[in-house]
């Protein structure tokens, strides 16, 4: 008979990836992305455990949305307040501040709770090709 393995965040072993945004779609890029943060590619996947890796996105203002999603998409913010709705396409987006369009992709594929919020931590996006952390060596991933 097979045991399930119950992994504590003390026995995780986290790495560290790379992901060039340059020319990759952004759907597969952030399911790509969230499926490492979570830790679902490790066979001990532990749903209550942070057992995701550390993800670095560069290139992040060089991503393609496929269709018409550059001038179609909408992206909703509300302040709170009546009539406060504010909205926003990604063409504007990407002038204003390039690397929300990656971010926001990646925040929506990971569960919307305090272990999904410690998960998203570990994602860095960048808009061009440097990144702070590479003294940690981070392996390249490919999209496929």
């Amino acid at each position: 008979m097979r045991q399930t393995t119950i992994v504590k965040h003390k026995e995780v072993n986290k790495n560290w990836y790379v992901i060039d945004a340059e020319g990759q779609v952004l759907g597969r890029l952030a399911a790509l992305a969230a499926t490492y943060l979570r830790g679902k590619n490790k066979p001990t996947f532990t749903p209550n455990v942070d057992m995701g890796d550390n993800i670095i996105v560069i290139n992040a203002d060089k991503i393609i949305l496929t269709a018409n999603k550059e001038s179609d998409k909408i992206y909703y913010s509300h302040s709170g307040y009546p009539g406060g709705l504010k909205t926003t396409n990604p063409a504007e987006l990407r002038i204003k501040k390039p690397i929300s369009i990656v971010e926001r992709a990646i925040k929506g594929m990971i569960p919307h709770t305090k272990l999904g919020s410690k998960q998203y931590r570990n994602l860095y996006v960048y808009a061009g090709v440097e990144h702070e952390q590479s003294a940690q060596q981070p392996i390249k991933l490919e999209v496929k």
